[in-house]
């Protein structure tokens, strides 16, 4: 076990577990609580660059267990558009993570997500505008961008792409399978860069590799879950779990 989780308090290891369960369940069963994950490990490891760079390597599992599963329902048609403005987003987040601090980050992400959060509420139960889909090209470069950028950052652009999915009316396989890929896009795109910026290092690879199993289990659970989840309780579920961690964040 030393090999593994050498340095880390009995607390610390609980919320590494409970943190890895979680990304398995995120990426195959219930979106939107993506950002729960990066709250446990900020609370228990008050380096971020470690935190967020233990994150990264275990969503990099749990994206390639998603596709595994999900690889026939993505919808490239969305995925494809976002790629260019995604990585305009990392590329702005690689520069702000060396100019701005982590209470920043976070403040501005979260208002973000509220935002959005708000505005589909209003699109959908306020104008009635529920069946409508955005299809001008600059509402995906801006979600691209969005994306990449918080992604970057601090490991929280699932409630971003929440946002931006629901309002496709994406069926929830077709939801999950097309954020599956998109985000093993990004998150093996970042993985060089957080080695470089040392926040992945060999230690922290030990350690998640330790985390693994959790992660499995997580996944199954997600994936059991999603076949009994209807699709109107999906599409709020999601919404509500983005605005409470937006909350959380601010």
């Amino acid at each position: 076990m030393d090999f593994f989780f050498a340095g880390f308090s009995h607390l610390q290891l609980g919320m590494l577990a409970l943190a890895a369960l979680l990304i398995g369940f995120n990426k195959t069963g219930v979106p939107g609580i993506g950002l729960l994950p990066v709250v446990l490990l900020t609370l228990c490891i008050p380096d971020t660059h470690l935190s967020t760079g233990l994150q990264l390597v275990m969503l990099c599992m749990a994206d390639v267990m998603a596709v595994i599963w999900y690889r026939r329902s993505a919808n490239w048609k969305i995925i494809v558009p976002l790629l260019p403005s995604a990585g305009i987003g990392l590329a702005l987040g690689a520069v702000a993570v060396k100019f701005l601090d982590d209470a920043a980050m976070r403040l501005a992400i979260g208002w973000i997500v509220i935002v959005l959060c708000l505005l589909s509420v209003v699109k959908d139960y306020v104008l009635r505008d529920s069946q409508a889909i955005p299809k001008h090209w600059s509402i995906a470069a801006a979600a691209g961008i969005l994306c990449g950028f918080t992604t970057m950052v601090a490991n929280a652009a699932g409630p971003v792409m929440a946002i931006y999915f629901l309002s496709l009316r994406l069926e929830k396989r077709e939801y999950v399978g097309t954020g599956a890929w998109f985000f093993l896009l990004m998150n093996w795109t970042k993985l060089p860069i957080f080695c470089l910026q040392g926040r992945v290092t060999a230690a922290s690879i030990r350690t998640d590799l330790g985390l693994f199993p959790v992660i499995v289990l997580g996944a199954a659970l997600g994936i059991w879950l999603l076949r009994y989840i209807p699709q109107k309780w999906f599409n709020r579920l999601v919404l509500l779990l983005s605005f409470l961690a937006a909350l959380k964040l601010i």
